[in-house]
């Protein structure tokens, strides 16, 4: 059991200075004051001064396997090992395949978010990769949905890019189609995960399929909508007739968004507040671990970023400092928004019940200095207390 001690609470709504007591992997109370002493049972007390308690993140789109090779095979990158998680305050993440569905396959994947949850995280997946027809791990997107536990949808399919095999609409309608039957058959979020390219047609196959079909625009997730000025305006009508969308922490953490042309998430999250939208409508993610190429104007390759959980912190406290956007609006897009798209009815909140997903943040500098993930302390004053079977202990 731990007890944390008078701590600014965000829930991601802020509570005010609370008492938190954990038993195992729930958080089981939250009062103004908590006491608690039960015979034989040592509870550790941690001191919330000068803190700020906050739900684990939810990074809902990451490269668990590693990413890319679009320059060759030395540019395929490694495996995330746990503690590049947890020293982000991730606590959930949610696998995916990218542009190379055949040196890494969905088999693997899985392995790799099974791993990492008996390493102490909460992990899931979308089956599939850039390219359609979804290559799958039994024979259908509904069977891999409804037998296996950890697919909670198909993804990161790509339109509005060179890499993405030219898809035709049909084949985008009816995978999207088998994906929310599969999510309704599981009682899973069933969401088609969608990269979205730099290409001139944008969110085009999206808009088609909500004039043409009946599947409900919350199954469409579209990512990276930070590309572009054009491509952030279509997200917006998008999220205006019920959609999410999603914006990546950092496009190329190597470059700075001016040379990129990427726009930050704390002036997307902006725009949405802006335009009266729900701030549910917006999330962001890391793209972690996968390659971020970069390509000129004849699809050239120019050079290669590497993403990271990283980014997720910095976006929040970018919003706060520099856009003045409240703590609680800002954290919305990495814990209760993702939780609420995808279904994670445990995760995403503090709450009495829900799984005992926390971060402490100083207070002064929103740094992290403390890192709980089902109970169990994975991070203590920003460093690494639990690690990945494999990883290389600090001195």
């Amino acid at each position: 059991m731990k007890l944390l001690r008078q701590i600014a609470t965000y829930a991601p709504e802020y509570q005010g200075v609370k008492d938190i007591l954990l038993a195992n992997d729930k958080i089981i109370a939250i009062e103004d004051h908590i006491e608690a002493s039960i015979t034989g049972i040592d509870i550790e007390e941690i001191d919330g001064s000068g803190k700020v308690a906050v739900p684990g993140f939810i990074d809902s789109h990451f490269h668990l396997l590693g990413g890319g090779g679009e320059n060759g095979f030395h540019n395929r990158t490694p495996e995330v090992q746990l503690s590049q998680l947890t020293t982000a305050g991730v606590t959930t993440v949610v696998g995916v395949l990218g542009t190379d569905g055949v040196g890494r396959d969905d088999m693997a994947l899985l392995s790799k978010a099974r791993g990492l949850e008996t390493e102490g995280i909460t992990t899931y997946m979308y089956v599939g990769n850039y390219r359609l027809p979804v290559e799958t791990i039994t024979d259908s997107v509904i069977k891999d949905t409804m037998a296996i536990d950890k697919v909670i949808g198909i993804g990161e399919i790509a339109i509005a890019d060179h890499r993405n095999g030219a898809p035709t609409f049909a084949e985008f309608a009816h995978a999207a189609a088998d994906a929310r039957v599969g999510g309704l058959l599981a009682g899973k979020a069933g969401v088609t995960n969608i990269h979205v390219g730099p290409g001139k047609t944008r969110l085009s196959f999206i808009r088609q399929a909500l004039e043409e079909t009946d599947i409900p625009v919350s199954n469409f997730y579209p990512t990276h909508c930070e590309r572009s000025e054009a491509l952030l305006d279509e997200a917006i009508n998008f999220a205006k007739a019920g959609g999410v969308f999603d914006i990546t922490g950092s496009e190329n953490p190597d470059q700075t968004y001016e040379l990129d042309g990427s726009i930050p998430f704390r002036q997307c999250l902006k725009r949405v507040i802006d335009e009266g939208l729900d701030p549910d409508c917006i999330t962001m993610t890391s793209d972690g671990q996968g390659s971020l190429p970069i390509f000129d104007e004849n699809n050239h390759f120019v050079q290669m970023g590497v993403g990271s959980s990283k980014s997720l912190l910095t976006g929040v406290k970018e919003s706060v400092e520099k856009e003045n956007i409240p703590l609680e609006t800002a954290l919305r897009a990495i814990t209760s928004a993702p939780a609420k798209l995808l279904k994670f009815s445990n995760k995403g909140h503090l709450k009495v019940g829900f799984d005992a997903d926390i971060v402490l943040l100083d207070e002064d500098n929103l740094t992290i200095d403390t890192v709980i993930a089902k109970g169990e302390t994975m991070v203590e004053k920003g460093t690494a207390v639990k690690w990945g079977t494999f990883e290389k202990r600090e001195a």
